[in-house]
């Protein structure tokens, strides 16, 4: 694999994060401290309407907008982390033998997995902040969010685990 795809998808990752947090930063409100993973966890009508409320439009900006454009840009950031993530745990499971390495190849398939689930959560925030959510889409989207949150993490602990055991397996030698 060439390492510049890799670094191309973590560049890509990480200038998304810059910009959805510039972009989602309004979206931090007494209300919604957490913005729109506040949304994300909304797993009921009345949860939606209390986020919903302090996203109401005001008269310097309406925030539902705001969020609305955050969840469009998140489809850019699922591309770069679902590509670096899979990639990393590719590379990795290579650099082991034994469980870590078959770990790796099963959790990279997981990171498009938590890519696709991140597709259907965002799809179920489109159809709530046009206005089109019900209690099924509420529940959904909570489900999937919990499912991608739980994938990223898993991921992530092995890439970081992974990469100090490659860094350290490369100084040890």
């Amino acid at each position: 694999m060439n390492k510049y795809i890799l670094y191309f998808f973590l560049a890509g990752s990480l200038a998304m994060i810059f910009v959805m947090s510039r972009s989602g930063a309004p979206l931090k409100t007494a209300g919604t401290p957490h913005g729109i993973i506040d949304l994300e966890f909304a797993n009921t009508p009345a949860k939606i309407d209390t986020v919903l409320k302090y996203w109401a439009p005001q008269a310097s900006m309406n925030l539902t907008h705001t969020a609305t454009e955050n969840t469009f840009l998140d489809f850019i950031f699922i591309f770069f982390y679902a590509g670096f993530f899979y990639l990393a745990a590719k590379k990795i499971s290579r650099s082991f033998a034994g469980a870590f390495g078959r770990t790796g190849k099963l959790i990279a398939k997981a990171a498009l997995l938590a890519g696709f689930f991140d597709v259907l959560e965002n799809a179920g925030m489109l159809l709530t902040l046009s206005q089109q959510g019900s209690a099924t889409i509420a529940m959904a989207t909570f489900i999937c969010s919990v499912i991608k949150w739980t994938l990223v993490a898993i991921i992530l602990g092995y890439v970081l685990m992974g990469g100090i055991g490659s860094i350290r397996a490369k100084f040890s030698n």
